[in-house]
């Protein structure tokens, strides 16, 4: 793919999942007055847009892997669409509670989980500049070699953990809790895509299985 075809490309899915989440969220609140939404846009397509940017100029081979969501695997088909479901709800759902106001969330509580959104975004990043194979998508490239080092060395998914704490942090900066009860069950999509990605990995990755005794959490330390 030529650097204008990858840049075009890109864009169109950046402003494409701009207009999609804005109207996700504020046609049901029936009001652009709604400065939580503002909040959470800011927070989600700035530090994307940089990412983005960073990307394209140091790792052009790395965006175009991370633009890349047909899946292949049926699994893994299913996981990204249960999880797609759980998202559109959630962000439905929190848009309705604002505009019925049904929940009542803390300042404090935006607050926090606006920083823990930043700080799984940061660890989104480190991934991304660790492992030059990591797609969106489940599959073992051509010369892919096992990562055991940085965040790798604490759990075998590092991704899959900063997405769990950032996807539940949506909400509650959108100020509500029915939304963080409907996205609520996406670690456990997460867990059923862990386990079989690491059958595909354990099948065609060599060093995986090495790796799986060497650092023994798949997604949380001490816990799984």
């Amino acid at each position: 793919m030529t650097k204008l075809k990858l840049l075009f490309n890109a864009l169109t899915k950046f402003f494409v999942g701009f207009i999609l989440i804005s109207l996700l969220l504020f046609l049901p609140a029936g009001t652009f007055n709604y400065k939580n939404a503002w909040l959470f846009i800011a927070l989600l397509f700035f530090p994307m847009f940089i990412l983005g940017i960073l990307l394209f100029i140091k790792s052009p081979e790395l965006l175009e892997k991370r633009l890349d969501v047909k899946e292949k695997e049926k699994t893994q088909k299913g996981v990204v669409g249960f999880s797609a479901i759980l998202f559109i709800a959630s962000f439905l759902i929190s848009a309705f509670d604002f505009r019925f106001s049904w929940s009542n969330v803390p300042f404090w509580c935006v607050i926090f989980a606006s920083t823990v959104l930043l700080i799984s975004y940061g660890m989104y990043a480190e991934v991304l500049r660790e492992n030059i194979y990591l797609s969106r998508t489940i599959k073992v490239q051509e010369n892919q070699k096992v990562i055991d080092t940085g965040l790798y060395g604490i759990v075998r998914h590092p991704m899959y953990f900063s997405t769990v704490f950032l996807f539940l942090s949506i909400p509650v900066i959108l100020g509500s809790w029915w939304g963080l009860l409907c996205i609520s069950p996406y670690p456990f999509f997460i867990a059923i895509r862990i386990m079989n990605e690491e059958k595909v990995l354990e099948e065609n990755l060599d060093g995986y299985k090495e790796y799986k005794q060497k650092v023994k959490f798949r997604l949380i330390p001490f816990v799984w």
